[in-house]
């Protein structure tokens, strides 16, 4: 029986990740209800997976803040807290994370096999690169997707899904945050 594997992501509503220009974290739109939804989210246990360069970003934004910045929310100190797997060819342990160990060689391979050892389930909070590889070979099972009311067509950068395969997608849950912010969890298979 193999666990739960969920790729967890932000997005502007055309798609991105993140923007430039004088855009804050979470596009400046973040309530108290979504903070308090993520913690519970991250108060589950499970098993974090990252790639390289995610891992470098959180590790870097989390060495540059301070206790009171918003990079420390408290669903974001738990997440930095459950254990970790980082897939890279690059990095070489111990990382600057609590519970963080490096694996090397493919992802596919690598979290096809964390997901048969793993006694819980698997999450990824960005790593966009990586998950659209492991979605293509079948290896995500649902797809968690916070859709900030926000259009970046200026700024917007790391589009979420440029590349990816084609998926159809069963949306099985959603919620929306503070009125304004949509959570949809959705269950992929690959388009035939």
């Amino acid at each position: 029986m193999t666990v739960t594997y969920t790729f967890d992501v932000f997005t502007s509503l055309d798609g991105f990740g993140s923007a430039s220009g004088n855009w804050r974290g979470y596009w400046g739109k973040q309530g108290p209800e979504l903070l308090e939804h993520r913690l519970a989210v991250y108060g589950e246990e499970q098993r974090m997976v990252f790639g390289a360069n995610t891992y470098r970003a959180f590790a870097q934004m989390m060495a540059s803040s301070t206790e009171e910045s918003e990079v420390r929310d408290p669903w974001v100190t738990r997440m930095r807290n459950l254990p970790a797997t980082v897939v890279s060819s690059t990095l070489q342990g111990p990382l600057d994370w609590p519970d963080a160990t490096v694996v090397s060689g493919d992802a596919v391979d690598v979290v096809a096999r964390l997901k048969e050892e793993s006694e819980v389930p698997l999450r990824s909070h960005g790593s966009l690169s990586l998950n659209r590889s492991l979605m293509a070979a079948g290896l995500v099972d649902r797809v968690q997707v916070t859709v900030f009311p926000v259009i970046t067509g200026q700024t917007g950068a790391a589009p979420i899904f440029q590349g990816a395969a084609d998926f159809d997608l069963e949306l099985i849950e959603s919620r929306t945050l503070d009125g304004r912010t949509q959570e949809l969890i959705y269950r992929p298979t690959l388009h035939a």
